[in-house]
């Protein structure tokens, strides 16, 4: 083996791995080799280990969705290509939401379709801004595009400063509910937001099917986009599914961006079935509701300052020490949530709304440590 090469970057297959060279490194873009990369939630192996980091949903997906999929396996279909705009979907979709289903963008995950926004929005040198802090993607996805990324402190309450200072931004996002907070901005803020800039607004709804209110109404306007995810309210976060809401003239220019096949056959027929079972949406909301109401009482009575939650996961912080010794002790404890620190903010535990009996078990051990 030639001497020049010395990183292993890639592994793809235990039989198989690429091996990259520093010598090949050169040839890199600057901001790919300057930038960290986003890190995503632990996915941790073996068995045992209560995940209350990443919020997924603690219940099973829909069985219509789960029918529909195994009828995709029974048929020729992944012979064939799937249909690159996902037309069934988006009817289904411009149905249930009241809007054109030309206007509706598919997505391998909302992260794909807020991919696909920040290559269609935003030029070389370009500017991105988002109220921070919130989705830690936001800066990767300005990395990558070699645009620069500004965040603007929320207020003390989580809301928008206004005047908003950075109206000339090539994109803002805003996610609403936020993470990591689970706080919530007022439509009738988005809207003013939106007026003011000079500039398209993206609000990132993930986890709006758990909060009291959403923005599609604002899509009216001609620089608001909302996207969406099944892989929270929907548990299909191993699906990898996403969509976007615009005006059908903005779509039609984010499909020249997007992969050609950026849904497969499977997700599409997934997704399309899950949305139609709102019954099961409305049953698996109304669990977490209110396992979310009793933690938050909970985690309180235990001395943490929890925000009110508008997701599915809560904010908790402590005023009387770090919590980066809780969520390690936790962690040998076999229970993961997500550990955050922000400059100007502290430090704090993103922790998923599980079920029930794992809730308890949290609530259980936190009791022992703190």
């Amino acid at each position: 083996m030639s001497s020049s090469i010395s990183t292993i970057l890639f592994i793809l297959h235990p039989s198989s791995f690429i091996l990259f060279s520093d010598e090949m490194s050169q040839y890199l873009r600057p901001n790919i080799r300057a930038m960290t990369g986003y890190t995503p939630g632990e996915q941790p192996q073996g068995d045992g280990i209560i995940k209350l980091n990443t919020n997924e949903n603690p219940y099973p997906p829909s069985q219509r969705a789960l029918e529909a999929m195994a009828e995709i396996l029974r048929t020729d279909r992944l012979r064939k290509y799937p249909d690159p705009l996902g037309t069934a979907f988006r009817k289904s979709a411009g149905n249930l939401f009241g809007v054109d289903p030309d206007g509706i963008l598919i997505g391998n995950g909302s992260d794909d379709v807020l991919t696909i926004l920040t290559r269609a929005f935003v030029p070389d040198g370009g500017l991105v801004v988002s109220p921070t802090p919130s989705y830690l993607l936001y800066a990767t996805l300005a990395e990558i595009q070699g645009a620069r990324f500004e965040g603007v402190p929320y207020t003390r309450d989580w809301q928008l400063p206004m005047p908003w200072p950075k109206p000339n931004a090539n994109l803002t996002l805003v996610a609403n509910p936020n993470s990591p907070t689970g706080t919530m901005v007022a439509n009738a803020a988005l809207e003013s937001l939106a007026k003011e800039l000079r500039g398209p607004l993206i609000i990132d709804e993930a986890y709006v099917d758990f909060a009291d209110s959403h923005a599609i109404a604002l899509t009216r306007l001609p620089n608001v986009v909302v996207t969406r995810t099944l892989s929270k309210s929907y548990s299909l976060a191993g699906l990898r599914f996403g969509f976007a809401i615009a005006a059908p003239a903005l779509v039609r220019e984010f499909v020249k961006v997007k992969d050609s096949y950026n849904c497969d056959a499977l997700s599409l027929a997934g997704a399309q079935a899950a949305l139609e079972d709102q019954d099961h949406l409305r049953q698996t909301r109304a669990k977490i509701l209110a396992t979310r109401a009793r933690m938050t009482k909970d985690l309180r009575t235990l001395g943490f300052e929890v925000l009110p939650s508008q997701a599915n996961f809560v904010w908790a912080t402590r005023a009387d020490r770090p919590v980066k010794r809780i969520f390690e002790e936790l962690k040998q404890r076999k229970i993961l949530v997500r550990y955050m620190l922000y400059a100007g903010h502290g430090d704090g535990l993103r922790i998923s709304v599980g079920s029930d009996a794992e809730v308890d078990r949290l609530l259980e051990e936190l009791k022992k440590l703190v």
